[in-house]
Parts: structure tokens; sequence; C-alpha cells
């Protein structure tokens, strides 16, 4: 069987880019990817979602998104994509359960939050532990929390919690940061935030949510407990793209560059080989928002249609 599309990836780029496709009468496949549901399925409740005026859960709100594209027709399938190859106006997707033929690819296979390996992480991940200060700073309003990281993005969730935590403290492992002047400076002025330098997180501990951070000093071992009832870690994501270097273009990070709105030419979402499209947080480094991610699907899956319009009629 030959699919018209398969998306990688379902995230809320992927299950939104099935909806449209689906929709337009295309032969459509999801393979899952590493996670499936995408960082959605580790976070709680979501309450920036449009649509969902009482807030609804991550895991809840990816079951009714897979729910609706398998209305459509739409085939879900367990999966991640180990490869993608060209055989003239088709594709293959190699996998470890099979290989799928297909006539477009869209890449929708997220990025994911780095963390710093520690089993605490997961086990108050939801519970005081995020990588995601816009989804779930309103949770920690009148808290105290802390935001592990040195760079811009660090800085930038720090300042963002200051509007619902009584106190942030950053916590970084050296005394300079990557963090650009204009960004560390804004934030040493903030009277909410503080600083412990030179310190590095060796647990998470709580009972049922974080109640605080034990820190080891790099310079002396001294071990203390930090009181915290929120830990948000800012030090970076990894687009989920490795498997496709030396297939697309990606940059010095991995993520994947597409045509973009202000560049010439009909499809926004084509990276440089044709008849592949990408969306969601595996093009974008910036907002990194579930509903960006579905309003970018949906680009794609638009550029998709399009495209075969054009190629195969």
């Amino acid at each position: 069987m030959t699919y018209d599309v398969i998306i990688l990836g379902s995230g809320p780029a992927g299950y939104t880019a099935a909806v449209y496709t689906s929709r337009a009468m295309l032969k459509t496949l999801i393979l899952t990817g590493i996670q499936e549901g995408g960082q959605l399925m580790t976070t709680t409740e979501v309450e920036n979602f449009p649509g969902s005026p009482k807030g609804i859960m991550g895991p809840q709100l990816m079951l009714d998104m897979k729910a609706q594209v398998e209305r459509f027709g739409t085939k879900v399938i367990v999966g991640a994509a180990k490869s993608v190859k060209s055989s003239g106006k088709a594709f293959s997707v190699i996998t470890d359960g099979g290989i799928y033929e297909t006539r477009s690819v869209i890449v929708a296979t997220g990025a994911s939050a780095m963390y710093l390996g520690l089993p605490s992480e997961k086990t108050f991940a939801g519970k005081g532990v995020s990588a995601c200060a816009t989804c779930d700073g309103f949770f920690f309003r009148g808290k105290e929390v802390v935001v592990v990281g040195g760079g811009d993005t660090a800085m930038e969730e720090a300042t963002f919690l200051t509007k619902f935590a009584t106190k942030v403290t950053i916590i970084h492992r050296r005394d300079e940061f990557r963090a650009s002047p204009i960004m560390l400076e804004r934030a040493k002025k903030d009277p909410k935030i503080t600083f412990r330098t030179n310190k590095v997180i060796e647990e998470i501990v709580g009972d049922t949510s974080v109640t605080g951070v034990r820190m080891k000093d790099v310079r002396t071992g001294k071990l203390e407990t930090y009181p915290t009832q929120g830990v948000f870690l800012a030090i970076g994501h990894k687009p989920n793209t490795e498997f496709l270097r030396g297939i697309v273009d990606l940059d010095n990070k991995g993520y994947v560059p597409v045509r973009g709105l202000m560049n010439p030419g009909d499809y926004h979402t084509a990276t440089n080989v044709p008849g592949i499209f990408a969306a969601g947080d595996c093009v974008d480094f910036q907002y990194r928002q579930a509903v960006v991610a579905a309003g970018m699907g949906c680009m794609a899956a638009l550029d998709v249609q399009k495209w075969l319009e054009s190629v195969h009629n």
C-alpha cells in the first residue's frame, strides 16, 4: 500500500496535520514517534489550549486528538521512523516494524526537553518539575521556585515566573552565564529573582510534590537542601530529528529549516527535499507551544495537499 502522506509524530502538529489531510481524502498514516502523544503526555492540566474553558489534562487532550483523526480514517501505528528514502516520486519510511511507502512526508517529530538525568525528575514530573514556564507557571502562584540553567532561556523563564511566584532562584553550575548581557541584567534587576551559582542539583526531594532540591557546591563539595516548591529545567531542547541527518537539511542544533512565510514560493513548510514538509517543535525553537505546533501542522497539511495536486495530477 502506498499512502498519500505519512506523518512522523503524534503531538499537536502531527495530529492536526492528519485532521486536514484525512478530511481532504488523502490516505494518511501517522507513525507515533518515540513518545505517542508528544510532550503533552508528560504534562498535567493544560489551560492555554483553545476550546478547553475548564482546562484539560495533557494526556486526555492527546487522546481526544487521536480519536479525532481516527474518526476521519487516519491510520495510527505505534513506532518511530529510523530513516526516510526517496524512490522517484515516492518515499520509503523505514521503521523497526516494517517499511511504509508514501507520496509525501510531514515531519512532526517534535523536540525533547533536556533534563539533568536524575530519577527524581521523573518521580516529580507534573508534581513540581517542569520544563515549560509558559505552560505551567500559573500553577505556582504564590510559591517559591527554582530555575536551572544559565542561558537566555533560563533568564526568560525566570522573569516570566515572577508573574506568579513569590521568589525565583536561578541555579547555575558556573558563575559565568551564556545568557546575553541584556537578558542577564534584566534578571539581576528583578527583586524577585536571586542567584545561586557554582551549584549543581544532586537530587530533587519531596513527598507527594516537590519540597526542595539537594545542591552541591562545585568548588567546595558542600551539600545543602534548598527549599522550593517547583523546579523548572531551562537547559535546552533537542529536536527529535537525528534520524533525518543526511536526508533533509538540519541546522546546527538539529532543527529542520523550512521555507517560511516571508520567503517566495507556495509551500511555507517545505524542507529542501520536494515532498518532505515539517511542522511543530522540530522546526520551532522559539515558541514551543501546543497551539503553535497545531497551527503549523495545519499549514503543512495544506501545503502537502497543494503539492500533491501539482505533482501527481
